[in-house]
């Protein structure tokens, strides 16, 4: 059985958030959320949120939370913000806040079956 959760429009940009996912990718959900409350980097908070909430979605459909792992992580590119700053002799400098998505897709089995 499977299980996931999609965050959406997360600002952050997705290089600095896959960096942080491929850091986690091949351990357990468990140990990954451990490593991530541990990782000074500002994007392993949004990623730790979006794993407790798919940790949560397994809890909530009766997977062992233990024995499940990762199918995927993905992080996909969300909308630019464009924004400006003020250059000299009136112009303008423009640039893109990049904003992510998160899809996260655990598999397992049931504890019932």
């Amino acid at each position: 059985m499977e299980v996931q959760t999609i965050q959406k429009y997360i600002h952050t940009s997705p290089r600095k958030l896959r960096l942080v996912a491929d850091m986690v990718r091949k351990m357990g959900p468990a140990k990954a959320l451990d490593v991530l409350r541990v990782t000074p980097k500002y994007a392993a908070k949004d990623l730790a949120k979006a794993l407790e909430t798919v940790l949560a979605n397994a809890r909530q459909s009766g997977l062992d939370v233990e024995r499940i792992v990762f199918k995927k992580i993905e992080i996909d590119e969300s909308m630019k913000m464009r924004r400006f700053r003020a250059g000299t002799r009136g112009r303008v400098k423009p640039y893109k806040r990049r904003m992510a998505h998160i899809k996260i897709v655990l598999k397992g089995e049931n504890t019932s079956s």
